[in-house]
């Protein structure tokens, strides 16, 4: 929210799929139905269709924080995300051949 990417999403009608943190975001913001006791069948059903949607991107993430390449990264801002692709690349490789 800070950076504005809700907003641009927003702007250009963008679908983001998010967690409750980001409840009241916007239009095109998706967030999970909170947990009452007696959730309807149809709230059960989208949180279990939005979960794993989101979690590559949630998992993905988590991955970013912990690399200490940017903790410490003194490039631009344009050139970070090359390296950050090239890491991902060797990362995910499968030398298996």
């Amino acid at each position: 929210r800070s950076h504005g990417i809700v907003q641009a999403c927003l702007t250009r009608q963008i679908l983001v799929l998010a967690d409750r943190a980001y409840q009241g975001a916007g239009a095109t913001v998706r967030t999970p139905y909170y947990h009452h006791r007696e959730q309807p069948p149809q709230y059960q059903q989208f949180n279990r269709n939005h979960a794993p949607l989101r979690a590559p991107g949630e998992r993905a993430f988590a991955q970013l924080k912990s690399w200490r390449l940017l903790r410490r990264a003194r490039r631009s801002t344009r050139r970070i995300g090359t390296i950050i692709q090239a890491v991902h690349t060797l990362l995910t490789c499968d030398y298996s051949g």
